[in-house]
């Protein structure tokens, strides 16, 4: 399935700032940066399980926002890009 992951970290304090870098990390590892602070993903519901469960691992829920949209199928056929479009393949090899 498709995804779009989205997070607000709360950055007012070192910890925030640290946690911030650690949820990006996360999101790294299952997708690919659309801007900042937003990922696509292609995963299986079992990715999708483990991304849920390392991004409440690293996350701070009382301060901290993460949304994950499931994407209508097929992607290109819903999306509309407005302005600089990041150049990326979902179904490619993700490089780390």
């Amino acid at each position: 399935m498709e995804l779009l992951v989205t997070y607000d970290v709360n950055t007012e304090t070192e910890e925030g700032k640290r946690r911030l870098r650690r949820v990006a990390h996360v999101c790294e590892g299952f997708g690919q940066r659309v801007q900042k602070s937003v990922f696509e993903c292609k995963l299986s519901e079992g990715d999708v399980e483990r991304l849920i469960h390392r991004l409440v691992k690293e996350a701070d829920l009382e301060q901290d926002s993460l949304r994950l949209y499931r994407l209508r199928e097929p992607r290109r056929k819903y999306l509309t890009v407005l302005g600089r479009e990041v150049p990326f393949e979902l179904d490619g090899p993700l490089t780390l």
